[in-house]
């Protein structure tokens, strides 16, 4: 049955998905791929209803049809109860179902919910939504890059995701989860990538003149390859100063750039920025450090 459902979705998709990048329905990851199932079945669900009234239209319209000496006249009739019941009966069932599996799902895909890998070690990556750029922070490895990020295979990531200025939406469609950044807020999203490749990221939220702009390459590797990867970065010539950082986060467009070193707490100090005076975050993220 569950093969039924993929090739009837597929062949849908097909038709009317033919001239687009469909990535949605090639997921790359754990999280992506139960996404995947939840909407094929959906659909396939809620085909059980409108393709039985499309093929209905079209047998009423032909079987009732003003030369048909066949067709039965009954002009007196209004009302069937068997008819009433499989209008009725066959919709609340559906939506039963679906209000079971959104449930379920909901539980089950919550973007907080951690990863569970018992033989690897889960990578936070913290996110910042810059006008019109994203900013990726490794805080164990105490780098960062703009518009750019790499993540390893297999291996669990925690997004944490914040913005500086309006609210944005964080999405790498193929590895799953959208989840909103918003200033002063700090929110999750734990995804895993099962395959290597270069998966397109972007804001899935209208947010100003840059918006367009807001895209990344999501490039996952090897663990060894990732860290090499740090390696190189760490030879850069930027570190990610509270000044660098201010200027950053201007309204501007960016290619991909990396810095070598990140200041302690900053993505601490751009979360709390909005909920106190700056003297007093300063104070809580940096105590009497200089920058």
């Amino acid at each position: 049955m569950n093969l039924f459902f993929r090739a009837l979705f597929i062949l849908f998709t097909a038709v009317f998905l033919s001239g687009c990048n469909a990535v949605v329905l090639n997921p790359k990851g754990s999280i992506a791929a139960q996404q995947y199932n939840i909407l094929l079945i959906s659909v396939v669900l809620m085909l059980m209803v409108v393709i039985p009234v499309i093929i209905l239209s079209f047998i009423f319209a032909w079987r009732y049809r003003e030369n048909n000496p066949k067709a039965d006249y009954q002009p007196e009739w209004a009302h069937s109860v068997k008819l009433e019941l499989i209008w009725w009966a066959i919709p609340c069932m559906i939506i039963a179902i679906l209000g079971v599996i959104t449930w379920k799902s909901s539980h089950s895909l919550d973007p907080f919910k951690p990863i569970e890998r018992s033989d690897k070690q889960t990578l936070t990556i913290q996110v910042m939504a810059l006008e019109w750029k994203w900013l990726f922070i490794y805080p164990e490895q105490n780098i960062a890059s703009v518009n750019y990020l790499q993540l390893p295979v297999n291996v669990p990531v925690k997004f944490e995701i914040t913005s500086n200025g309006p609210m944005n939406s964080f999405l790498i469609p193929q590895l799953g989860g959208q989840v909103y950044a918003m200033a002063g807020m700090k929110t999750e999203l734990n995804l895993i990538a099962d395959a290597s490749g270069d998966y397109a990221g972007l804001s899935a939220n209208f947010s100003g003149e840059g918006f367009g702009g807001m895209k990344f390459i999501a490039h996952v590797s090897t663990q060894k390859e990732f860290d090499e990867w740090v390696q190189r970065v760490k030879l850069s010539n930027h570190t990610l100063t509270l000044a660098a950082y201010n200027e950053l986060a201007l309204p501007s467009e960016s290619k991909p750039v990396y810095y070598s070193s990140v200041k302690k707490n900053l993505f601490k100090f751009v979360v709390m920025r909005t909920m106190m005076p700056e003297k007093d975050v300063w104070a809580l993220c940096f105590g009497n450090a200089t920058e």
